[in-house]
């Protein structure tokens, strides 16, 4: 592998030049401007398991895996083949399919608080429609969410979020109107006791309260004990529902979601990424009496030409095949277990103030030398510190998040070479910000 200069060669200089003149900003997405550490965006050629080129050929080791999509790396075959085949039978139709019902059904196994589900698109074609339903399903229009966590780009959730705001320092959007933005409420993440006073501020109000149960979005912050069992106690006394945002970690802990691992039953979920093999698929589900208000069964209006997709279906059913072997998820675990370990290991010899929080293929580096349980504690962290993290560790090409405030994602493709190798990259980077600093 060789290395990962920063200095950009012809190929990738036209994309860019080009990408700049049709595109807004030369990106489709905010973060992917990698203006948080400083770098012109990375062109990517293409992947193969654990690793991508470059437009000029360099590689990397990746650890952002399309934002944790790709549990099982690039172009894994089973879901190539599977995805050709389909595009003979045709890509979209506009009518429904077996390949929905399956894929609907291995989704209820999994996941058994979901007794009826309704795909969509993207992550925030999910959340958005969760709340509309929440909404209309409890006649109150008051919904809370919590600081640092992201919800896609939906009016209701633009106000201290977390992921690509975070990242460009924004805590709130233009043209969200106040009238709208004002029946979203914001409490601290893993804080009971604001949840309970904003409840007791607007009685018989809110109609949701919208949580990531493994918050990644504002880089990953696991739920304190008791967190997430106390929102389901005070939801169910105050007659609002509860929606766990489970775009990232469905599928990504375990078989299920992260609810399956913590006992906790949402009346909402949404999901997103794994469920879609690589193609743009997500989904919302929950309660049979909750989901039969969406039409045509009920008045909530929700629609897509390309929902269900077969190709996407496709995927995601091969996919999840793959996820469903009994090994899977503790192979995984075990190596993301080794990974963390070690990276602690070489965070502790190398003197820099950083803390890693982790939960199985999950993690994430704060430069911060205080524990991070919430967005607050998350933004003590040294944003240019991390950015030149960042920049040492591409330069000896790994491919981190290049932001902060998001998460790193180990997948079954990569391997003890591509972990040594990173360990080593580690260690070699963290003495070079020690060094600088002294």
């Amino acid at each position: 592998m060789g290395s990962a200069s920063t200095t950009k060669t012809s190929r990738t200089q036209e994309i860019l030049r080009r990408a700049g003149e049709s595109l807004v900003g030369g990106v489709n997405s905010p973060v992917r401007a990698f203006k948080s550490v400083g770098l012109e965006p990375l062109i990517v050629d293409y992947g193969k398991g654990a690793r991508l080129w470059d437009a000029d050929g360099r590689e990397y080791i990746d650890f952002i895996g399309s934002w944790g999509t790709l549990i099982l790396g690039h172009a894994h075959p089973a879901i190539t083949a599977a995805i050709q085949e389909q595009a003979a039978r045709g890509t979209s139709f506009g009518a429904t399919t077996e390949l929905e019902v399956e894929l609907a059904e291995r989704i209820k196994r999994a996941i058994p608080s979901i007794e009826k589900l309704r795909f969509v698109s993207s992550g925030t074609e999910a959340t958005m429609s969760a709340i509309r339903l929440a909404r209309a399903f409890t006649k109150r229009d008051f919904v809370l969410k919590f600081e640092g966590c992201y919800h896609g780009h939906a009016d209701s959730f633009l106000s201290e979020a977390g992921s690509g705001l975070a990242t460009l320092g924004i805590a709130s959007s233009p043209g969200v109107p106040q009238a709208l933005a004002a029946l979203t409420l914001n409490a601290p993440y893993n804080n009971l006791t604001a949840v309970k006073k904003i409840f007791a501020a607007h009685p018989n109000k809110i109609a949701a309260v919208i949580v990531e149960p493994v918050a990644a979005n504002m880089g990953v912050v696991l739920p304190a004990p008791g967190f997430l069992s106390g929102l389901r106690e005070i939801t169910e006394r105050a007659g609002s529902l509860l929606i766990f945002d489970e775009v990232i970690t469905g599928f990504r802990l375990c078989y299920g979601g992260a609810q399956t691992l913590q006992d906790i039953t949402p009346d909402l979920t949404t999901l997103g990424k794994i469920i879609g093999g690589g193609l743009p698929v997500a989904a919302y589900g929950g309660r049979a009496e909750i989901m039969n208000h969406v039409a045509p069964l009920g008045a909530v209006y929700q629609a897509g030409t390309l929902s269900g997709n077969p190709l996407a279906m496709r995927a995601g059913i091969e996919a999840l095949k793959i996820l469903e072997a009994p090994d899977f998820y503790s192979d995984l675990n075990a190596r993301a277990e080794k990974l963390t370990r070690e990276l602690r290991a070489i965070i502790s010899a190398s003197g820099v103030a950083a803390h890693l929080n982790s939960t199985g293929s999950l993690a994430t580096l704060f430069f911060t030398s205080q524990a991070v349980g919430n967005y607050a504690d998350a933004k003590k962290s040294d944003t240019q510190r991390y950015a030149a993290f960042f920049c040492e560790m591409f330069e000896r090409g790994i491919l981190l998040a290049p932001s902060q405030f998001e998460a790193l994602f180990l997948s079954a493709a990569h391997s003890d070479v591509d972990l040594d190798l990173t360990l080593s990259a580690v260690k070699e980077s963290l003495e070079g910000l020690a060094a600088v600093r002294t």
